[in-house]
């Protein structure tokens, strides 16, 4: 670009965050570069939040990144109030104002409450995990409210730590994300390992006593100890409210990540173009990816090829490892690449045009190869 660039701002220290202000450094930008998070941590894995971190053992690493080498200005435990499109400016929460000739916004989603409770738990960033990780300790019963990834990831993890675990899921879980036949072989594995499950339409959170319950579309009542909910996210976008760029979908970007010319968005917030419209993709690989493109694109700008993304989906739960490209979910029974029903397996479900998805289930295989599976012709 013509003009130079001196000042970058990043906002939000996830992955998307600290991917963009790496991209930015290996993208030739040299000058001030500045994070801002509204977490007081460096950056970490938020997947292994609800995996290896939740499990009843010694090691709390499981979530901890390298350290950065981007060598930015890092502001963290204060949040971001404003931005001032004109006047390139970005605002804090404790007054401070930061000016920027290109801005990243990477201010990712938060969990999406199904109550104002305090006894509602959610699980989303580090402080919810090793809260939930000590309660978990006195080995209290748990409720767990959505049956998607996460919810059921928090099951498992509960189940792990020695509670008695019942999962309160709109359907059958899991079937949303993987469809009916990934989904039957995850429900088995839970309930062979002593998850109780209850299919329910629209559930609703009460207070009961000194805590809360939950409260069936049939009108049966679920209690436990400890209640947690896992009912989606919620982009942060709210600082941008007078700013015209959010939608309720999330910050709009082109396939190169920008807003516009000088304005980037990666990871949770951002709503990418895809063949069924913009839509958000809030998975760790997709923020990584997204904001490798959004960076390069702030600093070379049309030189930069677009995003060419192929989803990539992960979850260990009930003593199952599950890695698959492609979207999801899938439909039908697979064709068995290698492996077999029952057993460790490498699987594919092909589409029309040739591609397909590709699915490792207990079944150790490298990324790249998985990939090679998913596309046209493999």
């Amino acid at each position: 670009m013509s003009t130079p660039i001196k000042r970058v701002v990043v906002v939000g220290n996830g992955i998307a965050g600290l991917t963009a202000a790496d991209s930015l450094r290996e993208s030739g930008f040299d000058g001030e570069l500045t994070i801002v998070g509204d977490e007081p941590h460096a950056a970490y894995s938020r997947p292994a939040l609800s995996k290896a971190l939740l499990l009843d053992g010694d090691d709390v690493s499981s979530h901890e990144l390298p350290p950065a080498t981007h060598g930015a200005d890092e502001i963290l435990g204060v949040r971001v109030s404003g931005l001032d499109v004109e006047r390139r400016l970005v605002t804090l929460d404790d007054g401070a104002a930061l000016p920027y000739d290109r801005l990243v916004i990477a201010s990712g989603s938060r969990a999406r409450r199904l109550s104002d409770l305090p006894e509602e738990l959610t699980l989303r960033g580090l402080d919810d995990a090793m809260s939930l990780r000590g309660r978990l300790a006195a080995r209290p019963s748990v409720v767990v409210v959505g049956g998607g990834p996460l919810g059921m990831e928090i099951a498992s993890g509960c189940l792990a730590a020695g509670c008695e675990v019942t999962l309160v899921s709109e359907g059958l879980p899991m079937i949303a994300r993987l469809g009916a036949y990934l989904a039957g072989v995850f429900v088995r594995a839970a309930l062979d390992r002593g998850l109780t499950i209850a299919e329910s339409g629209a559930a609703r959170l009460e207070r009961h006593g000194g805590g809360a319950r939950v409260v069936l579309n049939d009108g049966a009542v679920v209690e436990a100890d400890l209640l947690v909910s896992a009912a989606g996210d919620v982009p942060n976008t709210e600082w941008l409210a007078d700013t015209g760029l959010a939608t309720e979908g999330g910050l709009r970007v082109d396939a190169r990540g920008l807003v516009r010319p000088e304005i980037a968005a990666a990871g949770d917030v951002a709503a990418f173009p895809s063949p069924g419209g913009a839509r958000r993709v809030p998975l760790w690989s997709s923020a990584i990816e997204q904001a490798k493109v959004a960076a390069a694109a702030l600093v070379r700008g049309d030189e930069t090829p677009p995003l060419r993304f192929q989803p990539y989906f992960w979850t260990e739960q009930f003593g199952l490892n599950l890695k698959a490209v492609g979207d999801l979910p899938v439909h039908g029974a697979p064709a068995y690449v290698e492996g077999g029903p029952g057993g460790p397996a490498l699987m594919r479900w092909s589409h029309a045009d040739g591609s397909g998805v590709a699915v490792a289930l207990d079944y150790r295989i490298p990324i790249p190869r998985l990939r090679r599976l998913s596309r046209a012709g493999a």
